[in-house]
């Protein structure tokens, strides 16, 4: 409480006056207000007289005392004033129910994205692009963000990515994922994307049959346009496919060869890589593994699973070693569903409060990498893969999670846990580029070795020593690969674990119950991220059960980046998540990207061509017609059948014998005629035949 004394700009009579004026009005006087010149607070000091400003009624009023007194020009009784925290609010009609953007029954199970919301982090300037059936483009929540120089149609080949009507009206895939992402906000519709200020595009793919070809096009289909590409398909969830990308996926698309110079593909967006979101998968009710899905198991991929509004796995959710991270989507029975924009077509509203499984939190996890990359445009694909790493949070405590050897925690349901797009986007603001991208390959180790029968084990090793090392530079690991080939009668019998140095352990093949298939594994790629951090250099230890393994290879990719660095990134991270650097202009410095390629534009579609194509046919054929025709006209058939005629208008003086000879002289006066029209040409054919006399007697008949 400020005394008389304390009063910094009042002179010792005024504070005197002031003073006597409370006591006369029964109040104490609290001094000055905050800098306001002139202006005091004077209290009651009756107990129980309430809050604060509030004053008991008593024989002599105090502002009877205040209103009459020549020394007061101004008086006013304060009371608690209504006032509330500004959050984001907007009128989009189902924006409540989408309890995965704000969880207010379940606090802490959201994405926690509100807070960039109110600093303008929305992914401007970032492009998402949706591979799947389509995208209603034209939809309310989608049009104003909808970006047609990113879009195609590969199903029709054409630029429109508009989703066609199907009999079982599931062609809504598409646009459902596109909502998540980029929905408008207050349209007085639906919904809200997490990255509402972002574009999202379209490649139709999935309505038709998918080819290696359309594959391998729709991965790098406008790059230069497209940041993120979100895939929320794969192989069949069967728990018994073994299928990935095929031989022109793997060259032509940038799963394989995103900041891969040396493969001869260069696939950038703003020079800096394009990035992969890939869904998990949703096998889970067969015992499925996303280790037996290519796309997932990929090193270039960002393989996004899913867990239910109480951070548990759901029954649908595959698990497998190569899983980075999880974000929220459906669960059983009465737990929420994600709410999105829907198609309007066969019967739709344009909305949903039903979109389930690992493919509606692939679209999730776009959203968020596109808010990081609006603060920090450089980041690569590997950058987005370490910072995932560094900021995911453990949230099921029944999950298998184990610390490895760089202090990151990971389980196999849950890859390093669940995003969290504060985080994220705080740890992409300070985050400096990793160094380039090494690897390390042993060689291939050809063998006809029998592997025991579950439960012992057949133990391979391979040492990798600081010598195997020094040629590449890699000091710490990201993803470790093992790579095999295994005849066996049954293969989901087999299970296939590796141990890193550290001791970490990966179930990088594990068993399923219902492959029953017989043509074993044949050149396939196992993959892990459960040691990343680590140091690379140790033995490394590959432990499989049950029958005959032909040959098997280990790589490693990692990078230069020294164990201590790791170390010192994590602490930068984690002082970063106050959000200071956010309040702030602070920005790093970007590294400059390779230059992009102007995109080829087509000024024709498919079809046009296809039309020309005919319409030209048509024109040769016309052509050809028309020439032979002018020929025809000139050529008299009896002469090319040999016919005897007159030179120089003399009759022939031969006998005639035979049948039919006086038949074939008739008509040698309009021979004659039609000679001399022949011109120079036809003229030297008819005198050869002149200069070769028939013999005696030789008359041709007709």
């Amino acid at each position: 409480e400020a005394s008389c004394s304390s009063c910094l700009i009042c002179s010792r009579h005024l504070c005197s006056l002031l003073s006597q004026i409370a006591e006369q009005a029964g109040l104490h006087n609290h001094g000055q207000i905050g800098h306001l010149e002139g202006h005091y607070l004077l209290c009651s000091t009756k107990p129980g007289a309430g809050s604060v400003g509030r004053i008991k009624r008593q024989a002599v009023q105090p502002e009877d005392v205040l209103a009459g007194h020549p020394h007061v020009m101004w008086y006013s009784q304060e009371r608690v004033l209504s006032r509330s925290k500004r959050s984001m609010a907007f009128n989009d009609p189902n924006y409540p129910k989408q309890w995965h953007l704000h969880n207010d029954v379940s606090k802490g199970m959201d994405i926690n994205v509100t807070g960039l919301w109110e600093r303008n982090i929305t992914g401007q300037g970032v492009t998402v692009v949706v591979v799947d059936d389509g995208v209603e483009h034209t939809h309310q929540d989608i049009q104003p963000n909808y970006s047609p120089e990113g879009s195609y149609d590969l199903n029709s080949n054409d630029p429109d990515p508009m989703p066609h009507p199907d009999f079982h009206s599931d062609n809504h895939h598409g646009t459902r994922c596109a909502g998540e992402i980029a929905a408008v906000p207050n349209n007085s519709f639906c919904a809200v994307g997490v990255a509402y200020g972002s574009k999202v595009a379209g490649i139709r793919v999935l309505d038709g049959p998918l080819t290696d070809s359309l594959e391998a096009i729709a991965f790098n289909k406008h790059y230069q346009v497209n940041d993120i590409y979100s895939c929320s398909w794969g192989p069949d969830d069967d728990g018994h496919t073994v299928d990935g990308p095929h031989p022109l996926g793997k060259v032509g698309s940038s799963i394989h060869s995103t900041l891969c110079p040396a493969e001869g593909n260069f696939h950038f967006i703003r020079g800096f890589g394009s990035i992969f979101i890939v869904a998990s998968g949703n096998g889970g009710q067969y015992n499925d593994n996303c280790n037996y899905d290519g796309y997932a198991n990929s090193i270039y991929t960002i393989t996004v699973g899913a867990v239910d509004e109480k951070g548990k796995m759901p029954f649908y959710a595959e698990e497998c070693a190569s899983m980075l991270a999880v974000t929220f989507s459906s669960g059983r029975g009465s737990l929420r569903s994600i709410v999105t924009s829907d198609w309007s077509m066969q019967g739709g509203t344009g909305c949903t409060e039903g979109h389930t499984g690992t493919s509606a939190a692939a679209p999730l996890a776009a959203g968020m990498v596109a808010l990081m990359l609006q603060v920090r445009p450089c980041l690569t694909w590997r950058d987005i893969q370490h910072i995932i790493t560094f900021t995911a949070t453990k949230c099921d405590s029944s999950a298998d999670w184990k610390v490895n050897g760089a202090g990151f925690h990971h389980s196999h349901q849950h890859g390093f846990g669940l995003l969290n797009a504060w985080r994220l986007v705080n740890a992409a603001k300070v985050w400096e580029s990793v160094p380039f991208l090494l690897s390390y390959q042993s060689s291939v180790i050809k063998e006809e070795t029998p592997i025991v029968i579950y439960p012992d084990e057949l133990i391979l090793t391979w040492e990798v020593s600081a010598a195997d090392l020094r040629q590449s530079g890699m000091e710490t690991l990201e993803h470790v690969a093992v790579t095999v080939t295994v005849t066996h009668p049954c293969r989901g019998n087999v299970e296939f674990v590796l141990i890193c140095p550290s001791g970490m352990t990966s179930v990088i093949g594990a068993r399923r119950a219902i492959d029953r298939d017989n043509s074993g594994y044949q050149d396939w790629t196992f993959s892990t991220v459960r040691c990343w951090g680590e140091r690379a250099q140790g033995l490394y230890t590959l432990k499989i059960s049950d029958h005959i393994l032909k040959e098997r290879k280990l790589t490693l990719y990692g990078s230069s980046m020294m164990f201590s660095e790791v170390k010192e990134r994590k602490r930068l991270v984690e002082e970063a998540m106050s959000g200071r650097y956010l309040h702030s202009n602070f920005s790093l410095h970007c590294p400059p990207g390779l230059d992009l390629p102007p995109e080829i534009t087509k000024p024709f579609t498919s079809n046009n061509l296809k039309f020309m194509l005919l319409l030209g046919c048509f024109a040769l054929f016309w052509s050809l017609y028309y020439t032979l025709e002018v020929m025809m006209a000139h050529v008299d058939f009896r002469v090319l059948l040999c016919l005897p005629r007159r030179q120089g208008g003399h009759r022939g003086t031969r006998g005639r014998q035979g049948k039919g000879v006086e038949e074939a002289m008739t008509g040698d006066e309009d021979w004659e005629v039609e000679e001399q029209d022949s011109g120079v040409e036809l003229q030297a054919v008819l005198d050869s035949d002149v200069k070769q006399p028939l013999a005696s007697g030789e008359w041709l008949a007709t």
